[in-house]
């Protein structure tokens, strides 16, 4: 039997380090732990599924907590039941102790695991629902007080209008007027559409 853990964390801004202090104190070899830094809404991330090539009959799976597994309610029970199931691998959610998979595998716990779990998918995929729906809501309140997104624009060099002139009376080619005013040619081309 091996003993693994899996972290998972949405962007590489966040830190592992709570996730990966509770996997070592439960000893779990540091060569056993995979992580991702990848959001939680699908499972097509390259460290779980590395992670579960390499489980096997009877291993031992650590996590954190069930939102570490996934943010999509059908996908984590989907998940669950091919690692727990079709593979036969045991697995902890340090969170919370009712899902081990250890523990409980007469009918009674094996019911009491499946309803835990599915509560817990629930909250996971409506937190991040939640989550995005509070990034737009913040994305549009920062909009409206005026909050600039994606790159500064450059501003247009002095000669664009006279330069644009002549390329629209065709004394200048696409390719000699992005070349006048210093830019590529979808640039120019970009910014005489937006310049009538």
């Amino acid at each position: 039997m091996s003993v693994y853990g899996y972290v998972r964390v949405s962007s590489r801004e966040q830190n592992e380090d709570r996730q990966m202090i509770a996997l070592r104190e439960v000893q779990i070899p540091e060569k056993n732990i995979y992580m991702d830094k990848r959001s939680g809404k699908d499972f097509q991330r390259p460290q779980y599924r590395k992670l579960i090539k390499k489980l096997k009959k009877n291993d031992l799976l650590y996590i954190k907590s069930i939102d570490r597994l996934g943010r999509n309610y059908e996908e984590i029970q989907n998940q669950w039941r091919i690692i727990t199931k079709e593979k036969g691998v045991d697995i902890v959610v340090l969170d919370m102790p009712l899902l081990d998979t250890r523990r409980g595998k007469d009918l009674l716990g094996t019911f009491l695991s499946d309803v835990v779990l599915q509560l817990l998918s629930f909250v996971a995929e409506n937190e991040r629902t939640n989550i995005r729906q509070r990034q737009a809501e913040g994305i549009a309140a920062a909009k409206a007080r005026g909050v600039a997104f994606g790159r500064p624009k450059v501003p247009l060099p002095d000669n664009f209008d006279e330069i644009q002139q002549r390329w629209k009376a065709r004394e200048l080619t696409v390719t000699e007027a992005a070349k006048a005013c210093g830019m590529t040619r979808s640039t120019f081309f970009r910014r005489a559409r937006a310049n009538p």
